[in-house]
């Protein structure tokens, strides 16, 4: 069954066309991955679909009354709005007992009933607000889910829930992300938009493997044409040059034949040319044998252990990858390690010779009211770059700005082409430690891949925390994982690679459950120790009337509900409001009922 379908569509921004000519569909059951060099237009195709985009040409078509979900890269809340009433707006009756129940459940699986639910969203950071976003999302009860980054701040607890959640959902889902190990897990088809491909688009069913396979084989078989359509174009070009003398309705078609070839291998040319961002970080000459040393130290915050006594040496050869959910600690140890914070116990000791670059994950260096070229470039029109002075905008195309994007105000740019702007600016100092704080969100893949040549060729150290798994697993020879330890006391463990983290995480997650049964069954024990007595006159007497009691609670719930499907109460908002409030209070009773049922029936 066909869910959405797009049949020639095309958009532009200006002059400009993201893509045009579109062709596909998608059908229920699918979990497509959608990739593409940033740029390509993949968030625009996505806001197309949910229905927040017109397009200029083509046409659209959807399955009767389909329900869409969108979960957008950077999601918005309404100002002021608490957690449980940003991820309500996802009801289609804010006042359901049923919606509530459901929104309950997602907001249990996604964590968040871990915080107050009145608290504001505002006060969460860019991975919790994800969460809230992606549950208003799900209480929508979509058929079809659009995600767009959905990794990006998430950590990797979250990854593998969310990896788990859509593998065995029955939505539909259309994902953009760069994250290629989550994309492996998640997708049963690759559509990529690049204008390599004709028509801008190929699509490929079966894994990301599967997609790598076929693309290969496609930009092969691209470029073997092209070059076969060059020779062929010589041969023509040539023969034209003689001059043929007799000007023959033959020699006329041949002409043409040549000129329409000549618009083929202009287009092929066109398809097979590949822009990359030119990326390399200016490393120190020469680097100390120890960069940074912390013997023995620790950190808490109001009596709370956030890094266990560590001790850590980091030389010119440390590629150290820092992995933990979000809030256990990664932060603080790079500033403890860059000395941007003291810590509590122990020491740490700098080479003289150090020279750090930060690339922050919030990107808090860059000035929105700016234009990026006064954020690389300050003062006058050039940068002092490997030894040598470059103008500005030559400088910054090596990083695929045009003209536009290098006048535009920073807040404007969208957040690959800020991830880029941040790498310029690093990019001009030198330094024997990089510090890289999620470097990979919002860049598309064939940058990352640019990226990591250049890191592989750094001479200095590199710190990395990332989300992505295959990026940390190529860029890294240490794992530095913040867990627990046996006695549920928090620790940091050093491994050797991804391989070995699995199987870590694998046993960390068997003694979290192990560690919660122990605490049920002591916090069992003591209730049973405490309860070993007979029931007093006035508690049999309460459980002699405990099912009576319960009926009737629950014959009020059933008449309220009943009440609230009257069209008289359906049309009446306030009235309809006041009367979800008594059936919530209703169902607390009943559940209340049981639960002291069930203690009095243990003692």
């Amino acid at each position: 069954m066909i869910l959405f379908g797009a049949h020639q569509i095309a958009k532009s921004f200006g002059s400009q066309f993201l893509f045009r000519d579109l062709t596909f569909s998608i059908e229920k059951g699918e979990r497509i991955g959608l990739i593409g060099p940033n740029g390509a237009g993949k968030s625009t195709l996505l806001k197309i679909i949910a229905g927040l985009e017109d397009i200029d040409e083509g046409r659209l078509a959807k399955s009767k009354n389909l329900k869409i979900g969108y979960l957008e890269q950077v999601p918005e809340f309404e100002q002021g709005a608490s957690i449980v009433d940003s991820v309500m707006e996802g009801a289609k009756d804010q006042h359901d007992w049923e919606e509530m129940a459901r929104a309950q459940e997602y907001m249990s699986k996604l964590s968040l009933s871990e915080f107050d639910q009145n608290a504001s969203v505002a006060s969460l950071s860019g991975g919790w607000k994800k969460r809230v976003a992606l549950a208003r999302e799900l209480v929508r009860q979509p058929e079809l889910l659009l995600l767009d980054e959905p990794t990006n701040h998430l950590d990797v607890d979250s990854i593998l829930w969310l990896e788990e959640f859509i593998a065995k959902s029955a939505i539909t889902t259309l994902t953009i992300t760069h994250d290629r190990v989550f994309l492996q897990k998640v997708s049963n088809r690759i559509i990529e938009l690049d204008k390599r491909h004709p028509k801008g688009l190929l699509s490929v069913n079966g894994d990301y493997l599967a997609f790598l396979e076929s693309r290969q084989d496609l930009l092969a078989a691209q470029e073997q044409q092209e070059t076969k359509l060059k020779n062929t174009l010589r041969r023509e070009t040539e023969w034209l040059r003689r001059g043929p003398k007799a000007r023959t309705t033959k020699s006329r078609a041949r002409i043409k034949d040549a000129e329409n070839l000549k618009d083929k291998v202009e287009d092929l040319s066109q398809r097979n040319r590949t822009d990359k961002v030119r990326l390399d970080f200016q490393s120190t000459n020469r680097s100390p044998k120890k960069l940074i040393e912390a013997k023995g130290i620790s950190k808490s915050y109001d009596g709370k252990l956030v890094i266990p006594e560590t001790n850590l040496l980091i030389t010119p050869k440390t590629r150290l990858g820092l992995m933990g959910e979000n809030g256990c600690g990664k932060s603080t140890l790079i500033r403890l390690l860059t000395k941007s914070e003291e810590s509590d116990t122990g020491e740490v000791i700098h080479s003289e010779k150090i020279q750090v670059s930060y690339f922050e994950q919030n990107r808090e260096t860059l000035d929105p009211t700016i234009s990026g070229i006064k954020t690389v470039c300050p003062e006058g029109d050039k940068v002092h770059f490997a030894g040598q002075d470059v103008h500005i905008k030559s400088y910054l195309a090596r990083f695929l700005f045009q003209h536009e994007q290098m006048q535009k105000e920073v807040g404007k740019l969208s957040g690959g082409e800020q991830s880029r702007l941040l790498l310029a600016k690093l990019m001009l100092t030198k330094a024997n430690v990089l510090v890289l704080d999620e470097p990979t969100n919002d860049l598309d893949m064939a940058t990352l891949d640019v990226l990591g040549e250049v890191l592989r060729d750094f001479r200095g150290a590199i710190i990395l925390v990332t989300h992505d798994r295959y990026f940390l697993d190529q860029m890294t020879n240490q794992i530095l994982a913040f867990g627990i330890n046996a006695n549920g006391q928090k620790s940091l463990e050093m491994m050797s690679g991804l391989d070995q983290w699995e199987a870590w995480y694998a046993e960390q997650e068997q003694l979290k459950k192990d560690l919660l049964s122990e605490n049920n069954k002591s916090k069992s024990k003591s209730k049973s120790d405490q309860k070993k007595r007979k029931l007093s006159y006035k508690e049999q007497r309460e459980l002699d009337l405990m099912e009576d009691s319960i009926a009737k609670a629950e014959k009020r719930l059933q008449l309220l509900e009943e009440e609230s499907r009257l069209p008289e109460v359906i049309s009446d908002a306030k009235k309809l409001e006041a009367l979800s409030k008594d059936m919530a209070t209703a169902q607390a009773e009943v559940d209340r009922l049981y639960a002291r049922w069930e203690e009095l029936l243990s003692i």
